[in-house]
């Protein structure tokens, strides 16, 4: 059973905007690429363990604090008889191991995952330890593209390759025992100790005069969209159609992450639209789906 589900990061929601919005630097490229990828990794990881049978309880993406450090857990499983911790790495290519370090071919050294297991082990325990629970923990590294391939790994190391993930997954299902309330008091105090991500997030420096205006093609993330026969935004790039109000609402959305202290005014929807000519429609389209608030020139919507 999923029990908390994982929603998209909103540092890959920012990165995506302004992708589209602004020139960023390739390192910035870089990072946002690396975010798409690792959040693509963990959705397919989900998709293979909601097709479990057994008594179990599924949380995904969990932020948690102990002696004044965070951690995070992709995804945990709480079975009758263990704790299955997983860290997903979406990782591609030939890599391979010398001593205690990894690296990519031919010769790139990268950070190597088991440090990171031992010390979101070490914290967990932890944190369990100062809210009075003692199940058993199984922590495993899990690599999830079949386009992945690891020499010289230690036999043992907590590596779950692609190809074993059916093997695992056929083996966890078995499980015939039941859970208690006390598993489900401990899943539910994992999912009220979750630390706010905001101070963790970091994103390059922007401002609202700096970023290109329009409306953002929902499909190919390209700013090159228009309004075709007044009812249908089109992607010159991709031909993708959505509705204008669809399209209206999904901008306004994007200015209340990346300004989230900005008041939603019709002028500024517009200006951040721009191909929407008409200042009365986008009017109309946010009275239609926002609560109005303030008088005369200073309403505003939420």
């Amino acid at each position: 059973m999923e029990y908390k589900v994982r929603t998209e990061p909103v540092e890959l929601q920012v990165m995506r905007i302004l992708l589209a919005r602004a020139d960023l630097a390739e390192s910035d490229r870089q990072y946002y690429k690396n975010l798409e990828k690792g959040y693509e990794g963990e959705l397919f990881f989900d998709s293979i363990t909601r097709k479990l049978q057994c008594n179990c309880l599924i949380l995904n993406d969990l932020l948690l604090e102990v002696n004044h450090s965070t951690f995070q857990i992709d995804s945990l499983i709480i079975f009758p008889n263990s704790i299955q911790v997983f860290d997903i790495k979406n990782n591609e290519g030939d890599h391979y191991f010398e001593g205690d370090k990894l690296f990519i071919k031919p010769n790139l050294e990268i950070s190597n995952p088991v440090d990171q297991i031992k010390r979101t082990e070490n914290r967990f325990r932890r944190w369990m330890k100062d809210h009075g629970f003692d199940f058993p923990i199984v922590v495993n590294i899990v690599f999830v593209n079949p386009k992945f391939t690891l020499y010289q790994a230690p036999m043992n190391m907590p590596f779950i390759f692609h190809s074993q993930l059916g093997r695992l997954f056929e083996q966890l299902d078995s499980n015939t025992g039941k859970l208690s309330g006390k598993h489900k008091m401990f899943a539910d105090q994992l999912i009220n100790s979750q630390v706010s991500r905001d101070p963790f997030i970091k994103l390059p420096a922007y401002n609202y005069k700096d970023l290109r205006k329009g409306i953002i093609c929902e499909k190919c993330n390209k700013i090159t969209v228009t309004v075709d026969n007044g009812r249908y935004c089109l992607c010159l790039d991709c031909g993708h159609k959505e509705l204008v109000e669809t399209a209206v609402v999904r901008s306004v959305e994007e200015i209340k992450l990346l300004f989230p202290d900005q008041k939603i005014t019709t002028s500024l929807v517009y200006e951040w639209c721009k191909v929407v000519t008409n200042k009365k429609r986008i009017n109309r389209i946010l009275e239609k789906n926002f609560k109005k608030s303030g008088k005369n020139k200073w309403v505003y919507f939420e």
